[in-house]
């Protein structure tokens, strides 16, 4: 689709409708919400006015307050102020389902990057042989986080669901009637969500979107591309709430057994609702009575799961195959495909539905194993430690640890963390029984610094009595920091020549899982070199996995923005060499990127396919893959210096905290009761850099409108590469390298959602305006730049219906952002009372919502 095609669907089917169904908005049933409707375009118009010339968001307000309104105290005004959030809040809700209703109209779903696209390709080519081979082993490993990038509570998601049905048939009555639904349904929780919470409200996705796209996409594939019998899912899901203990102290043991226990029940609830929809097919002498009798094992497994025996993947394979076997035989082979269908499904989910990961920081581990140490000396027990073991080398702690041969209990510790940690690993152990090995098979290592961390947890398995000779457990270390990532070659290098892990791998089948981390790679390093180090971390560890015969599969911890490896990820993977072991890919899916990229059928079934074509096209279509040539590799390692040397000296900068908790929401992420964790890590009353967590800085930032962890330092890069006569290279590198055009076209996303006028008060402020104005020059510079590298005029020119929908979305809320400024401000003054202070304070957590909501296309 053209561009000028493009934008031509995207006003007819998101603008145009959008401004014809935001009219039914004047309708909604707010208590006490009179002329809001009415008064809302007004206050746009002032907020693009008065940033047009030159006012602070303050004197928009006020002004506002002044003309159009009889408002005349400060409570009067705070509450008409809550009002327009309310409004606005659900203006995106609405956008996000006309876009999703227009999703078919915007994208080719059948073009680029799908399957029956790369099947046609491999086709032409003579590569139909090769696909099928790629296909028998490759897999998109797609993880959902609970990390709090996403407001929207269930009962809202299946608002935007069915909206987004009724507007793509064009039912005017039932939108009329979801907007009404929309507007007295709450949209922020009033207690903060527990971890199991956070499981429940994306197991809506589960079962509602991706247990059907999944399954069509194997349908897909089996049928059209394979055609033979296949081991492989294709596409597997994993799981973090209730597993993800780094630095959330509300995830403990229970709620990991729980999740674990609701991801069946979830499971066999689909498979009981698609076997009850086959019964009524399947009405045929002999086949009826099987599926009664499956219908009333699965409905006691639904029901009554406590008293009834757990019904497997294997036995439920067995019994739909005897079904599929006596349609053959004995009934034409009627509903064949629907038959197949449920049975690829069982195949793909098992009864685990998405695999639990355990996650904890390798500073627990160490803890933990000297808390077992002491208790059980205390208890009069053989400890497992020598008393001089924290002066001892990595290298002889290692052979301690690895000689301890006493198994423990959960009582043979003192601490909580510790108590729970080990229950943790029992609890493993526990899933595996119930829902097979795939339901909890991995343990991931935060902040691994050495390979005594990755020891000290294969000892706490062997501590807690697992067989270690055949543990059904990967321990999969996490590489975040740009020093990490240097480590991480000597570390894997290390624990490959150790026989004990040797031997581990091998009942592994040989490969080993390693976790890189986007968010806190960037928030420590800047968007250049982190990127590029995770790039030259992936080349460096497939050669030394494959010098070892290990094969290497990559996790990459992905969030929604570009700053935190998001932005257009297929792109990213179809941008990897062939010195990048390609053997599955695997990314962590979060918030507002759930929503965007998984929110309906059409939308999860395209965004997978594209992560499958992206992968598999690498290896098929190999000689369209250039690996990056070494001078190449000079040059974005230069680029890489300069931009971290510039960033490094940015988070020096002595304003450089404190300008986030004076203009930002940054101190109020832990108020607004969206996730289950603290806002950030450690118990310090005062703020450091090294607690803060990635996604409340990053975020912090995408309120304030400056997006920096997005790309400053890029700008200073290429502005030193010009000086010393080296643009012409720059350009070169443009080109013919994917992965730093796709570097550059992902900063460019973060910079189009930059908007400066909306602080650019701050430039007056003695102590503030230094810095703001550091932060305006590396934007202006490296937009010129970018532009000048790429030969556009615009930011994501290349990209149009994009750009638009970002543009579109940023209107929307410009009000919230101008209302938090000036919500943050208030709350500056000395004269300020304790209730106003509380409104105020709930004013900034409230408009945080629907500003993040309305950045869910930054995936």
């Amino acid at each position: 689709m053209n561009t000028k095609k493009a934008i031509q669907s995207f006003r007819q089917n998101v603008t145009d409708k959008y401004t014809i169904y935001n009219s039914l908005f004047a309708a909604l049933p707010f208590s006490g919400i009179a002329n809001v409707g009415a008064l809302l375009p007004i206050l746009l118009q002032a907020c693009i006015d008065g940033y047009q010339e030159g006012k602070s968001p303050m004197n928009i307000i006020d002004q506002f307050f002044e003309r159009h309104t009889m408002a005349d105290n400060e409570k009067e005004k705070i509450s008409r102020l809550f009002k327009f959030v309310q409004y606005i809040e659900r203006q995106v809700v609405l956008f996000d389902a006309i876009e999703d209703a227009a999703f078919d109209s915007v994208n080719q779903l059948n073009g680029t990057g799908s399957l029956k696209a790369l099947y046609n390709e491999a086709y032409f080519k003579g590569k139909l042989p090769l696909l099928k081979e790629k296909l028998r082993s490759f897999k998109v490993r797609v993880v959902l986080t609970a990390h709090p990038t996403q407001f929207y509570p269930g009962n809202v998601l299946g608002i935007i669901h069915d909206l987004g049905e009724a507007i793509a048939k064009n039912d005017f009555e039932t939108i009329n009637l979801y907007i009404q639904q929309l507007g007295i349904t709450p949209f922020f929780n009033k207690k903060q969500p527990t971890p199991f919470d956070e499981a429940i409200n994306l197991m809506w996705y589960l079962e509602n979107i991706l247990y059907k796209s999944i399954g069509n996409i194997y349908n897909f594939i089996h049928e059209e591309i394979l055609n033979e019998e296949n081991n492989n899912p294709f596409i597997e899901l994993g799981f973090w709430p209730g597993g993800d203990r780094d630095g959330n102290p509300f995830v403990n043991a229970a709620t990991t057994l729980k999740v674990a226990e609701s991801l069946r029940s979830a499971i066999i609830v689909c498979y009981y609702r698609d076997i009850r929809l086959l019964k009524r097919r399947l009405t045929f002498a002999g086949v009826d009575q099987l599926i009664t009798q499956l219908e009333a094992q699965l409905y006691e497994n639904v029901f009554r799961p406590e008293d009834s025996r757990r019904v497997q993947q294997k036995e439920l394979l067995e019994k739909l195959n005897a079904i599929k076997a006596m349609v053959i035989a004995d009934h034409h082979g009627l509903y064949l495909n629907r038959i197949n269908s449920l049975i690829n499904k069982v195949t793909i989910f098992g009864t685990w539905f998405a695999s639990l990961d355990i996650r904890q920081d390798s500073r627990i581990h160490t803890a933990v194993i000297a808390d077992i140490d002491e208790t059980l000396k205390r208890q009069d027990k053989k400890g497992i430690l020598p008393d001089d073991y924290a002066s001892l080398s990595e290298t002889e702690k290692i052979k301690i640890l690895l000689s301890v041969e006493s198994v423990i209990e959960p009582t043979d510790t003192t601490s909580t963390i510790a108590k729970d940690t080990v229950e943790s690993i029992f609890a493993i152990h526990s899933i595996q029984q119930l829902n097979g090995e795939q339901g909890c098979h991995r343990y991931i290592i935060s902040n691994c610094q050495s390979a005594l961390n990755m020891i000290e947890v294969y000892t706490l398995f062997k501590l807690c009595g697992w067989n270690i000779q055949q543990l059904s457990v990967d321990i999969v270390p996490l590489f975040e920091t740009i020093e990490d990532l240097k480590n991480a070659e000597g570390i894997m290098t290390w624990l490959y020549e150790l026989p004990v892990y040797k031997k581990h791998l091998k009942a592994r089948n040989h490969a080993q899982t390693i976790m890189l981390g986007f968010s806190d790679g960037t928030k420590d390093g800047g968007y250049l070199q982190a990127n590029w180090s995770i790039y030259q971390a992936k080349e460096i560890l497939t050669g030394i996995s494959r010098k070892f015969g290990i094969k290497v599969k990559f996790f990459d911890g992905r969030g929604g923005p570009p700053s935190r490896g998001g932005g257009k990820t297929n792109k990213f993977y179809a941008s990897m060499g062939n010195a990048i072991e390609n053997e599955e890919i695997q990314l962590t899916i979060q918030g507002q990127t759930i929503t965007s990229n998984f929110g309906t059928l059409k939308s999860a079934q395209y965004n997978l396919e594209q992560l499958l074509s992206a992968g598999i096209s690498n290896t098929v279509f190999a000689e369209n893959r250039k690996d990056i040539i070494a001078e190449n590799k000079v040059l974005l390692e230069e680029l890489g210096k300069i931009s971290h040397e510039v960033y490094q000296s940015f988070k020096k900068h002595p304003q450089f905290l404190p300008y986030m908790q004076q203009f930002s929401p940054l101190n109020y992420y832990s108020k607004s009761n969206i996730a289950s964790r603290p806002g950030k890590r450690g118990n310090a009353n005062q703020l450091v850099f090294e607690d803060l967590r990635a996604i409340p800085f990053v975020g912090s930032w995408s309120q304030l409108k400056q997006n920096v962890p997005g790309y400053f330092g890029v700008g200073t890069a290429l502005q030193k590469m010009k000086d010393a006569g080296r643009w012409e290279e720059v350009k070169t590198l443009f080109n013919e390298v994917a992965f730093f055009r796709t570097l550059i076209d992902n900063s460019m996303m973060s910079m189009l959602k930059s908007f400066f006028p909306l602080t650019a008060y701050i430039q007056e402020d003695a102590a503030y305006g230094p810095i703001w104005k550091l932060i305006k020059e590396e934007y202006d510079l490296t937009q010129a730049l970018v532009l000048e590298l790429s030969g556009n005029q615009l930011l994501m020119e290349e990209d149009a219906t994009g750009r638009a929908s970002i543009l579109m979305r940023d209107k929307i809320v410009l009000p919230l952002l101008t209302i938090q400024q000036y919500a943050l401000h208030q709350l500056k003054k000395e004269t300020i009372s304790e209730e106003e202070k509380t409104n105020y304070e709930k004013l900034v957590t409230r408009s945080m919502f629907g500003i993040i909501n309305a950045a869910r296309n930054s995936a």
